[in-house]
C-alpha cells in the first residue's frame, strides 16, 4: 500500500516537484491548491499518466475549517495520511516594511505560521489515530525559506520574520512530538525559479539576485523537491528539529 502524502500549495513551483518526486518514489499523493484548480488537475493527470497515484483537493490552509476537510478528503480518496508536507506560502509584494499594508503582513502570516500549524495539528492527529507512528510514517516537513535568514530587507520583511517563525515552530514541535516517533523537519529554499518573484512584482528579480549567491545561480524546484523528499525518507530515520539550508551557499 501507497503512502498517502499532503502536499500544500502543490499545483505549481516547488509544490509540484515535491509531488511529481514523491509519486516516482510511490506515495500517493494530495495535492492540495487554493485557486488554480487547473494547474493541480494538470499535475495530478501527469502523475496519473506515470503511473502514480493523487487526487487534487482545494483548500485554503490558513482557514482551519478547510485544512479538516482536505484532510478528510485525502483520506477518503488516498487512505490515512503517513505524511505532511507544508509548502503553501505567499510573499506580499515586494516593498519596504513601511510601505507593506498591514492586511498583507496578516494575510502573510494567516498562510505562512498559522496554515502550517493548523495542517500540523491535523496531521499529528491524524497520525496518532491511525497508528502511523513507528511504521515510517509520521514525518512532517515544513517549508521555510533563507530569509528567516537574511531578513529580506527592502523587499519583505514581514515574510522573513514569517518564515522565522516557521523553523523556530518546527524545532519546539519536533521536541514536544520525538518521544512519539513523529518527525518535523524544515527545509529552506534560497531564491528558486518559480512565479513567485512575478506575483511579488518583480518578474526579473532572479537576475537581480543570482549575483550574490555564491553558486552565482538560483536553485530549480527539482533541486529544493530533492532534499524535501530525503527528509521524508527513511534516510533521515535520525533527523528531527533540524532545518535544512538548500541555497546555493548562502
Amino acid at each position: 500500500m501507497s503512502k498517502v502524502l499532503i502536499v500544500t500549495g502543490a499545483g505549481r513551483g516547488i509544490g509540484a516537484a515535491i509531488a511529481r518526486q514523491a509519486a516516482a518514489t510511490g506515495h500517493a499523493v494530495a495535492v492540495n491548491y487554493r485557486s488554480d484548480e487547473a494547474a493541480a488537475q494538470a499535475l495530478v493527470a501527469a502523475i496519473r499518466a506515470d503511473g502514480g497515484q493523487a487526487a487534487a483537493i482545494q483548500a485554503d490552509v490558513a482557514v482551519e475549517a478547510e485544512v479538516a476537510q482536505l484532510f478528510a478528503r485525502a483520506e477518503q480518496e488516498l487512505g490515512p495520511p503517513a505524511a505532511l508536507v507544508n509548502n503553501a506560502g505567499i510573499t506580499g509584494r515586494i516593498a519596504r516594511f513601511m510601505d507593506t499594508s498591514p492586511a498583507t503582513i496578516e494575510a502573510v502570516f494567516r498562510t505562512n505560521v498559522y496554515g502550517t500549524m493548523h495542517c500540523c495539528r491535523a496531521a499529528i492527529d491524524a497520525f496518532r489515530r491511525h497508528g502511523m507512528l513507528g511504521k515510517g510514517g509520521g514525518v512532517i516537513v515544513n517549508l521555510s525559506s533563507i530569509a528567516s535568514s537574511t531578513g529580506s530587507p527592502c523587499e519583505y520583511v514581514h515574510y522573513a520574520a514569517s518564515k522565522a517563525a516557521v523553523e523556530t515552530f518546527t524545532l519546539g514541535l519536533a521536541r514536544e512530538m520525538a518521544l512519539e516517533g513523529i518527525r518535523v523537519c524544515a527545509v529552506a529554499p534560497g531564491s528558486t525559479l518559480t512565479g513567485i518573484h512575478a506575483a511579488a512584482g518583480e518578474p526579473g528579480r532572479p537576475e537581480r539576485v543570482a549575483p550574490a549567491i555564491p553558486m552565482g545561480r538560483l536553485a530549480t524546484p527539482n533541486e529544493i523537491a530533492e532534499a524535501v523528499l530525503w527528509m521524508l525518507s527513511p534516510a533521515a530515520s535520525y533527523v528531527t528539529g533540524a532545518t535544512l539550508r538548500c541555497a546555493g551557499g548562502l
